[in-house]
């Protein structure tokens, strides 16, 4: 429950229209949201600084509907990852404020005028690491970063990032995304003075293992200031940043926290 709603409430009961039981029942019941099949977390932006994000694979596309018309209304945005393109047409045709980023696999609608966060780079090693990338790219502009995008530049060419050093510089904190022996990481890290997270993916031949190879390379890192995330969970690497500006005091992220808990500015 955010602010708003726990005033309508609270207006309510002033004006007689909801008695005292009735509003308590309401408050008592905050934060779930039970649709029978699905128990929607409600209240878990204002806990943690970011909504319930649907997660696509092994749910049916009624269930779906239901719980993007649930956000939509309860929070005015909603995040869907993993989905594919024919799942994602139908809620494109229903709901008119959705849109669907083929590439990243990511199906979303943005609250007008949310809060605007810290710039992120994105540094994808190859081509094929570019899904990923995107994903870790779409949630975090969903969750009000700008993001700079920087694509092909791995080691097999290192050449290729020295140029764009500049422009990882002027990140607050970077995502590196990288399959094969996943080194790409370490190389950025060693280079620039931002947070980095790392993000392996499951491309590469044989003895990569699925992204496994990538996974150990970049948790045996010897450059400072990694965190490695899940192999090709570019979601994971945006929430991760993301937790990173509400915790170096994004200015934006806490004015956006504090008008979801008590308006006292006072985080709950």
């Amino acid at each position: 429950m955010d602010r708003d709603e726990l005033m309508r409430i609270l207006n309510e009961v002033a004006a007689g229209s909801t008695g005292v039981d009735a509003a308590l029942d309401r408050l008592a019941s905050s934060g779930v949201d039970d649709l029978g099949f699905a128990r929607l977390d409600t209240d878990r932006e204002r806990r943690t600084g970011v909504a319930e994000v649907i997660f696509a694979p092994g749910k049916t596309g009624e269930q779906l509907e239901m719980l993007v018309a649930r956000c939509l209304e309860v929070h005015g945005k909603v995040l869907v990852t993993r989905l594919d393109a024919d799942r994602a047409a139908p809620l494109v045709a229903k709901f008119a404020e959705l849109t669907f980023h083929r590439a990243a696999r990511v199906l979303e609608a943005r609250r007008e005028g949310g809060p605007r966060h810290l710039p992120v780079a994105v540094v994808a090693a190859g081509t094929s690491d570019l899904p990923v990338a995107e994903e870790a790219a779409v949630v975090l502009e969903h969750l009000g970063h700008p993001v700079d995008r920087v694509v092909d530049v791995g080691v097999a060419g290192i050449h290729r990032l020295f140029s764009e050093l500049g422009r990882l510089r002027a990140a607050r904190a970077v995502v590196v995304v990288a399959g094969m022996e996943g080194a790409l990481p370490s190389v950025v890290a060693g280079l620039i003075d931002r947070p980095v997270v790392a993000v392996p993916t499951s491309v590469g031949y044989g003895a990569s293992f699925g992204g496994v190879a990538a996974l150990l390379g970049m948790l045996n890192s010897c450059a400072a200031g990694i965190g490695v995330v899940n192999i090709d969970n570019g979601f994971g690497a945006a929430t991760l940043v993301h937790r990173i500006a509400l915790g170096e005091g994004d200015s934006a992220a806490r004015a956006h926290r504090i008008s979801l808990d008590d308006g006292e500015g006072k985080a709950k």
